[in-house]
């Protein structure tokens, strides 16, 4: 069987993310105007827009994270190692929105969100040695989970 070419594993890795993405996104879209319209939330929620671009962006750099790992010349158990903790973090970030906006729990998503934070901590440190450039794409997805971390904790708070 012939190798992958570097250009599918990418594709893979960016379509594969944003997939999960959006099937995180259909189980948000039926509560964001419904259930959690209900919601008393903190002065510092943004707007329901800017959730989509914020996480199409993510997505995308998190797959190109996962590409430069995968294409890297490491040793391939490192690389697998590396990319299951990936696959572990990114099901606990699919994981989340069916806690928080499936179930409409967010306390029980406080607790996956602290397990999504923990999961893409010991990504970033899978990473470094195979791709210091993979690892530091992720920065940007850490913030973004950091806040909605607080937010999440603000919600269950208030609610």
């Amino acid at each position: 069987m012939k190798p992958l070419s570097p250009a599918l594993k990418y594709i893979i890795c960016i379509g594969g993310t944003l997939a999960v993405g959006s099937l995180s996104g259909l189980v948000t879209a039926n509560s964001i105007d419904t259930w959690y319209a209900t919601l008393e939330k903190p002065s510092f929620n943004p707007p329901n827009w800017i959730f989509g671009p914020v996480w199409t962006l993510l997505y995308v750099l998190m797959g190109i994270a996962a590409g430069l790992v995968w294409n890297s010349l490491h040793d391939q158990g490192t690389i697998r190692r590396a990319l299951t903790i990936y696959v572990v973090q990114l099901g606990l970030n699919a994981t989340w929105s069916l806690v928080f906006f499936g179930l409409r729990t967010p306390t029980g998503a406080l607790i996956n969100i602290a397990l999504l934070l923990a999961a893409i901590i010991l990504c970033m440190r899978a990473f470094r040695p195979i791709s210091p450039r993979a690892a530091n794409l992720l920065y940007p997805y850490l913030a973004w989970v950091s806040f909605a971390a607080l937010l999440n904790a603000s919600i269950a708070q208030l609610n």
